[in-house]
């Protein structure tokens, strides 16, 4: 909100400078966010009046011009603007004046001169030449009483300041000039001049019918009609020059005293061609009849289509105005209106709010009734503004009629004294705490320890203790808070050894050679019956695309999208990674309503291999990445410990290359090829490989222990055993560090396999069977293994191959 500095203290003049009332108003919460003057500095420019003006004796377009300019004598001065005559009053530069800066930044200085060979002694000044408007259509007119001679900078009031507010949703009541006058007496303690409101008198007895259909819309309606008003004269100079400081050009006299109105207290307002409305007024609801809804050419040009979520003030035929937003088209006043219906309403804010953005665009009316505007002044408001009309237009006000049906309940807010004080953080009494509130012209009463307000109308935001504890601290002053310093203890926290930092493990998975991604945590519907059989996902109510309406709970669907940009784009190997939130339903998490359907958003990595598993070999040969390599990676990433697969069935992978990832007997994730099903679906030249873990599981890590370096030779033999081609790998370690070995055992590898070809003579295999070979290491700390105790750790370890495995000895 934009005003000038002399309007607000008109109302509330403390005893402080224009930096100081900055200073005040933004501590108290209402942020002055720009303080500049009306006008650029310029010098030697006073008022002139022209006692002559005729034609230049050597130019068509230019005049000479005989200026009295409180110099004694009369000034020569050559001008070209089409409006210099003799008998008006302008701005006058004299020789050696300084004028504002021009386009290079450079200042234009007068000089004596001479245009085409009559001498100019001066220059008359347009608006636009002063820095003061856009206009450049002619010089600026003063008004008649302007003394010839003055510093036309203390004519115009051009060292006033223009304060520009920044002011929160909250503030509603500072969308005015005596709104923040108001608030700056209440800060300083200086005097609030309120000036009185006079009823006009009432000339005639006719008043326009007006019904209230919805009082949930409109909770109060005052009006009346004023007959006789001339609308073709000018808005007075000081009215045009306070609005144009308030940021609103002028429009006409009758748009200006509403405009004007609304800037000084706050209270929209708006005024109708009584002549153009057929019959009454009635304020309801937009109407949608057979699908269709109302039309309304607005003031701005645009026509709309209102609904039954719009209020609207239509008359016997159509609609004529959007409620407390803008007012329409048919019935705007003109040149021509002669009689007027003068209106001004209290909409209840949650009827307003958002209405303007239905359709692109918004007004002030709306930006404060939408935020909340004081019911009990709509009278006064019509009063004033009659007045204000009679003084410029003239015109027989009638009665005022005043419907009140539904105003907001003032309900009492309790303070605690003591409470404020633990809040604010310093020490408060009672005292202190009803004075401030008493400053604010709040109605309280006082109890042992506690202070009762009821809001006045005009304080919307006032409905919690909090709210009274802000108004306390402000005019108790920001600035006024003692610096306490923290009495808890500051300790930083160190993450344990046996966890890594995610920075530190996506640098990991970076180094074995994939690329970090971000994507968004809302993807397509059908990724997750597909990709995740999950068959009831997080739904969102309101997706910022069709497509992507639900919470993903795996992030495979996301590096699948990726891959596909990546492959639509001519890319012949992609390597993408990403550690981000999965969203599932979680029955066992309680809600904040009490119910138990939950949700858990854990933490994932994972990783796409497509394409040569190496950018370029010197032999020229390709090599796809594959199951092993990627299930390679995963081991990189959890070593030192070391990780079990199994076989699985994943709804995203290839039933047959795809495994789950156990560490230390849990289960952390999968990796395997994807399905050809998905392979086909998302028209991928080939399988990628991914793999997908749990992120806490990742970062867990096994902290070195120091071991004494062995002194003695380990002792190694090679085992071959017979067993059943269902017998897995995992199965035979598991069951070879099972045996009791007395701790001697210390590695087992496996180094051969071998397998009967088919139809040929298998020896001592048979169809179904297998022989792999193992070689094992004995060592022991204190001395050199000897045949003697190894022997009975490799029996050891036959038999317990043969006990859980069934497997002979080949």
């Amino acid at each position: 909100m934009q005003f000038p500095e002399s309007w607000l203290r008109e109302f509330c003049n403390p005893p402080l400078s224009s930096e100081q009332l900055a200073e005040t108003l933004t501590m108290g919460g209402f942020e002055v966010e720009e303080r500049r003057p009306v006008a650029p500095p310029f010098t030697k420019i006073v008022v002139g009046e022209i006692k002559e003006a005729v034609q230049h004796p050597n130019a068509d377009r230019l005049r000479v011009c005989q200026v009295d300019a409180g110099q004694g004598q009369l000034l020569n001065i050559v001008c070209g603007a089409p409006n210099a005559r003799a008998g008006i009053k302008v701005p006058c530069a004299l020789v050696g004046a300084e004028l504002p800066p021009g386009e290079d930044g450079k200042p234009f200085s007068i000089k004596l001169g001479k245009l085409r060979g009559v001498e100019s002694q001066g220059m008359l000044c347009s608006a636009r030449e002063l820095k003061l408007s856009d206009d450049h259509g002619g010089l600026l007119e003063l008004a008649g009483d302007a003394p010839v001679g003055a510093d036309i900078r203390e004519v115009l009031g051009l060292d006033d300041m223009l304060l520009t507010l920044k002011l929160t949703p909250n503030l509603a009541h500072g969308l005015s000039v005596f709104g923040i006058a108001r608030e700056l007496s209440a800060l300083t303690g200086t005097p609030l001049t309120v000036p009185p409101i006079r009823p006009v008198e009432v000339a005639h007895a006719s008043v326009l019918p007006v019904k209230v259909e919805a009082p949930e819309l409109c909770g109060r309606f005052s009006g009346r009609l004023v007959r006789g008003v001339n609308t073709q004269v000018k808005t007075p100079a000081w009215m045009v020059d306070r609005l144009a400081r308030c940021g609103q050009r002028s429009v006409s006299p009758l748009v200006d005293v509403s405009n004007y109105v609304m800037f000084e207290y706050g209270q929209p307002s708006h005024i109708f061609d009584a002549d153009k409305i057929h019959g009454g007024l009635t304020v309801r609801w937009g109407k949608v009849i057979d699908g269709q809804g109302e039309q309304l050419k607005l003031l701005n040009g645009n026509t709309v289509t209102v609904d039954d979520q719009v209020g609207v003030i239509a008359d016997e035929r159509e609609v004529e105005s959007l409620a407390g937003i803008m007012g329409g088209d048919a019935t705007a006043v003109s040149d021509d209106t002669r009689n007027i219906y003068v209106e001004a309403a209290f909409w209840w804010p949650a009827a307003i709010q958002g209405r303007s953005r239905r359709f692109n665009f918004s007004t002030d009316a709306g930006h404060r009734f939408e935020r909340g505007v004081d019911p009990s002044r709509t009278v006064d408001v019509i009063e004033h503004i009659t007045r204000l009309i009679q003084q410029i237009c003239g015109g027989e006000a009638g009665p005022i009629d005043d419907q009140t049906l539904k105003l907001p309940e003032a309900r009492p807010v309790t303070l605690r004294v003591a409470r404020a004080a633990r809040v604010i953080g310093m020490p408060l009494t009672q005292t202190q705490c009803a004075d401030v509130l008493r400053r604010l012209r709040f109605a309280l009463k006082e109890g042992e320890g506690t202070i009762t307000v009821t809001p006045p109308p005009h304080r919307f935001d006032l409905t919690l203790e909090e709210d009274l504890i802000e108004e306390v601290a402000r005019l108790v002053g920001y600035n006024n808070l003692p610096g306490t310093p923290p009495m808890a203890p500051i300790t930083a926290r160190v993450r344990p050894e046996s966890r890594r930092g995610r920075f530190a493990l996506r640098r990991r998975v970076a180094d074995l050679g994939y690329q970090e991604t971000i994507n968004f945590s809302f993807v397509e519907a059908h990724w997750e019956a597909e990709l995740a059989g999950n068959a009831d996902p997080i739904k969102l109510l309101n997706p910022i695309a069709s497509q992507m309406s639900v919470m993903r709970s795996s992030l495979l669907g996301s590096l699948l999208q990726v891959l596909k940009f990546n492959i639509d784009r001519k890319a012949a190997r992609v390597r993408v990674f990403e550690a981000g939130r999965v969203f599932m339903r979680d029955d066992k998490v309680q809600t904040t309503d009490g119910s138990v359907k939950g949700i858990r958003q854990p933490m994932r990595l994972a990783g796409l291999a497509w394409g040569d598993s190496e950018e370029a070999r010197w032999d020229g040969k390709a090599h796809r990445a594959d199951f092993f390599e990627v299930k390679g990676d995963v081991e990189a990433l959890l070593a030192p410990r070391v990780a079990a697969f199994e076989p699985v069935n994943h709804p995203a992978l290839h039933p047959g290359r795809a495994a789950r990832v156990l560490l230390e007997g849990r289960e952390i994730g999968v990796v395997g090829e994807l399905h050809p099903r998905w392979r086909q679906s998302w028209d991928l030249p080939s399988a990628p490989v991914l793999f997908e873990l749990d992120l806490d599981a990742v970062e867990e890590r096994v902290v070195p222990v120091g071991q004494p370096v062995p002194k003695h030779q380990a002792v190694e033999r090679d085992i071959a055993v017979v067993v059943a081609e269902s017998v897995t790998h995992a199965a035979l370690m598991k069951a070879i560090h099972s045996a009791p070995t007395q701790g001697l055992l210390q590695h087992a590898a496996l180094f051969d396999i071998y397998r009967p070809q088919p139809g040929a003579a298998g020896g001592a295999l048979a169809q179904g069977e297998k022989s792999m070979a193992v070689r094992l290491s004995f060592q022991s700390p204190s001395a050199t293994l000897t045949d003697e105790q190894v022997e009975p750790a490799v029996r050891a370890v036959v038999d317990a191959l043969a006990q859980q495995l069934g497997a002979r000895m080949r």
